[in-house]
């Protein structure tokens, strides 16, 4: 059991979707450590999807897109930030068509790969990647898994966004890009990172 697992106990108990069913694409290595490692890396993520959906869907439920977008806002990050903690690892959320969070510059080589994989038939819920780097004499594992725009994501990135809801964004989101996708897109990737714990 790595480190990472002993932190995040609740995390896995907290998700229903299968790990085992979101593959990767093969990296640089394949050692236990390397597997094991993005199992945890997997399972956070998922926790993320999941507590995040359940929060915006009670959002739009009480109050409607605008309600929504405010907890995009606010609960993301605080998600982010919270699952960052307990696990120990740095857990970004990104897109070539960002709204809050620039790519750093692997990440947008990799979203754009994501891209080209999707372009030859690839489906999105099959588009992930993996490296072992070393990084300030550090090395460190990174995982990229695409996320698919789904028809409820149109309300606030489709193509047709409400004007009243288009205006809130841009005040919450003054550089956003996040807007004019269509259901089945690449809306972005869920980024983790962390020493490989060997």
């Amino acid at each position: 059991m790595t480190k990472q697992t002993r932190l995040i106990p609740s995390l896995l108990a907290a998700t229903a979707l299968s790990v085992a069913a979101m593959p990767t694409q093969a990296g640089s290595s394949t050692d236990e450590a390397v597997k094991a490692q993005l199992q945890d890396y997997k399972a956070t993520m998922q926790a993320f999807g999941k507590t995040l959906k359940g929060e915006l869907q009670a959002a739009m439920k009480a109050g409607g897109p605008m309600a929504a977008v405010q907890v995009c806002n606010e609960r993301a990050p605080e998600i982010v930030a919270d699952l960052s903690a307990e696990s120990g690892y740095t857990l970004r959320r990104t897109s070539l068509k960002p709204r809050a969070t620039e790519p750093t510059d692997w990440e947008r080589e990799v979203l754009e790969d994501f891209e080209k994989r999707k372009a030859d038939g690839t489906p999105v819920a099959e588009i992930a990647w993996h490296e072992v780097k070393k990084v300030d004499g550090e090395k460190q594992l990174r995982f990229m898994k695409a996320i698919a725009t789904e028809g409820v994501c149109l309300t606030c990135h489709g193509q047709d966004v409400d004007p009243k809801l288009k205006a809130e964004i841009d005040r919450m989101y003054p550089n956003d890009q996040a807007i004019g996708f269509e259901e089945g897109d690449i809306r972005g990737a869920v980024s983790i990172t962390a020493a490989l714990d060997d």
